[in-house]
């Protein structure tokens, strides 16, 4: 670990010009790039006292060993330089976008003598054509398929080309007129250019100029009675409309957009882009990216649009294309507009960046209303699901479920690793429907036929006076009942009759689990110090004394524990704070889809719930006699005693439950 302060230039050796600076480790390795308007303030920064530095940049300046800078003319450049040596370098600091799956593209190989219409994955090709990108490969299979009743370019790979070549004779697609077989002659190579081209023209949006084709050869068909030609083409024209049809219409036709969401936490973040072009969604696209380096949102997302349209850039500067087809392929890859969660730090410089690359004017701005709002929406609900899946599949690995329970053990000093952890949360609006989850986690997965449910009750039967008596109460319910099922069944328990504490989550075909019978490892709250004493008091009272108790706050993800005046502090990317932020995560979920049950019930509760001996299928049966609760209050009790079941008592009894009612 390196002091700083032995590598520190001289404040009047750094220039407060524009510029990329690089940490380098002591062997010669660049850890970590970054730009800056003003190098000198910028280094700065990191050469204060370390302890008033974020973590993750502490652990960066003693690792390093040098800094250097390069001075550039201005801010815009620094951006790109930015961007070209992080690509360079790959430094292990800085922040890292990886797609969270490889999106498959339809390809057309316009650099080949005889351009090919494929799926293609990973980096992109000088001289081709992408679209997309596409959720899944048979998505552009399915597409192409029907294309190619339209545009029947060649889809065959270089050595079954050869072959049908030396043999003189196409392949299926070619017998089948899905291929205009330019193998064997049926087509030359200019003209299937041509054909190539307008397929390409047709995917990046000019669909309404093949339609219009199509229908005046269709009509021009009909007219001269060339009936089967004209039900070919009407065939065609079908064929297009299908694949338009899939590309949804989400803005008018003239919208080109990138629609860009982030969601995420301290630790790691999802990113998902929809590309909309002329007004219709032609590909999706996701990262997931761990936040290695200390940035806010807005610097996600100049590192984002770095990462995405720095391709372009690239492409450009390799000059294996000619120069009007990489401006065309920039037009189409960079739009008019990108529409972002948050506007960047340096948005008049991304702004000119992406403009130059374009070589138009290019907008960035944040979605405030209307459609395009409404679609940035629908984005980052997707982002929220391809961050959920992603902690999913990290959780499943053995490896790390094991690595993350023995980083718990350490942090919290436990005997053992906590193979069952359980945590609670209590959910209300306003101090109504006091709702509380129990969820289980054992050996770092759910159990979700081990989770419960609990109405808060309160002293006096109308709820608890705020969280921490609320909590106090859940752990004092659960843990007497682990002690109740303990005394009854010493041998580590019977079956536990059902109780009235709420409900488990799954379709367990055993109705009287031991859900209570096994005492957990560790219990979480989610709360800090308050939560805990609560938590805390209710298992002294009870003469709990080998289950470990922790909370988990919110706002710094800091640990708390009882009677310790300061949190247990686990590193940002460790395997044990991603666990216990996914077990607070589903308790959090679990107790408001309980608390929304019980408050939409309470809001759809009827005058005749409370009458005795009325059950719902007697309330049915009234409902069914005289159709609305207006006309049963105007009923009289002979009226109603004549309804299939419900006797003169309870007639008299709905009578006045309803003259209560509407005295009220």
């Amino acid at each position: 670990m390196a002091d700083p302060a032995t590598y520190r230039p001289r404040p009047g050796e750094i220039p407060t010009s524009p510029g990329v600076y690089r940490f380098r480790d002591p062997h010669g390795r660049v850890i970590y790039v970054g730009k800056a308007k003003n190098l000198r303030q910028r280094l700065s920064n990191y050469f204060q006292d370390v302890a008033n530095l974020h973590h993750r940049t502490q652990q960066m300046v003693t690792t390093a060993s040098s800094v250097e800078w390069t001075v550039v003319g201005t801010e815009v450049e620094a951006l790109a330089l930015e961007y070209s040596w992080i690509k360079e370098y790959d430094p292990r600091f800085n922040v890292k976008y990886r797609d969270d799956k490889s999106y498959p593209y339809l390809a057309v190989t316009m650099g080949d003598e005889i351009p090919r219409a494929q799926v293609m994955r990973g980096t992109k090709r000088p001289g081709t054509r992408y679209f997309g990108p596409y959720g899944h490969a048979w998505a552009i299979r399915e597409t192409l398929d029907l294309l190619l009743r339209v545009f029947p370019v060649r889809t065959c790979s270089s050595g079954v080309y050869r072959r049908a070549q030396q043999s003189g004779r196409p392949c299926l697609l070619g017998y089948i007129d899905k291929c205009a077989a330019p193998c064997v002659g049926r087509i030359s190579p200019e003209d299937h250019r041509a054909l190539a081209s307008d397929l390409c023209d047709f995917m990046a949006g000019d669909t309404g100029r093949f339609v219009r084709r199509l229908e005046r050869q269709m009509s021009e068909a009909a007219a001269a009675m060339e009936y089967e030609q004209a039900a070919r083409l009407r065939d065609d024209l079908a064929a297009l409309r299908r694949v338009t049809e899939k590309n949804a219409v989400v803005l008018s036709d003239d919208t080109d957009a990138d629609v860009f969401a982030l969601v995420g936490d301290e630790l790691e973040a999802a990113v998902q882009v929809f590309h909309v072009r002329g007004g219709r969604i032609r590909g999706q696209r996701g990262w997931v990216v761990e936040k290695v380096e200390d940035v806010t949102d807005a610097e996600l997302v100049e590192h984002l649009l770095q990462q995405v349209y720095g391709a372009v850039e690239d492409t450009a500067a390799a000059g294996d294309v000619p120069a009007a087809q990489a401006r065309a392929a920039a037009r189409e890859a960079v739009p008019r507009e990108v529409l972002v969660p948050v506007l960047p730090p340096d948005l008049p410089e991304v702004t000119a960046w992406l403009g130059g690359l374009r070589g138009s004017q290019v907008a960035v701005r944040v979605p405030q209303r209307g459609d395009k709002r409404e679609l940035a929406e629908t984005v980052r609900k997707n982002a929220e699901q391809a961050l959920a899946l992603h902690r999913t599949r990290r959780a499943g690995d053995l490896t790390t479920r094991s690595q993350a329970l023995a980083e718990i053990q350490d942090a919290l000093g436990l005997d053992e690793a906590p193979l069952r952890i359980e945590c609670y949360d209590v959910s209300h609006t306003q101090g109504t429907y006091q709702s509380a989850s129990m969820v289980v986690f054992e050996d770092g997965l759910p159990r979700k036929g081990e989770y419960r449910t609990f109405s808060v009750r309160g002293p006096e039967g109308d709820g608890a006076a705020d969280d921490t008596a609320a909590m106090h109460e859940v752990i004092t319910r659960r843990f007497r009942r682990y002690l109740a099922d303990q005394h009854a069944h010493p041998s580590i328990s019977g079956e536990v009759p059902p109780d009235d504490e709420g409900t488990d989550e799954g379709d367990s075909a055993e109705p009287a689990r031991r859900r209570f019978a096994y005492p957990p490892n560790l219990v979480v709250v989610d709360g800090g110090p308050p939560q805990v004493a609560a938590a805390a008091r209710a298992l002294a009272e009870l003469g709990v004394t080998d289950v470990a108790l922790c909370g988990l706050a919110k706002r710094l993800e800091e640990v708390w524990v009882p009677e310790d005046d300061h949190p247990v502090i686990l590193q940002r990317a460790s395997q044990g704070l991603y666990l216990l932020q996914r077990v607070r995560d589903e308790a959090h979920r679990f107790a408001i889809a309980q608390h929304r049950r019980r408050r939409s019930k309470g809001m759809t509760t009827s005058v005749l719930d409370g009458v005795p001996g009325l059950g719902p299928a007697r309330q049915q049966a009234l409902l069914a006699r005289f159709g609305s609760v207006k006309r049963l209050r105007a009923a009289s009790v002979d009226e109603i005693a004549e309804v299939k079941g419900v006797g003169r008592r309870t007639a008299q009894a709905v009578v006045d439950a309803l003259a209560t009612g509407a005295a009220t």
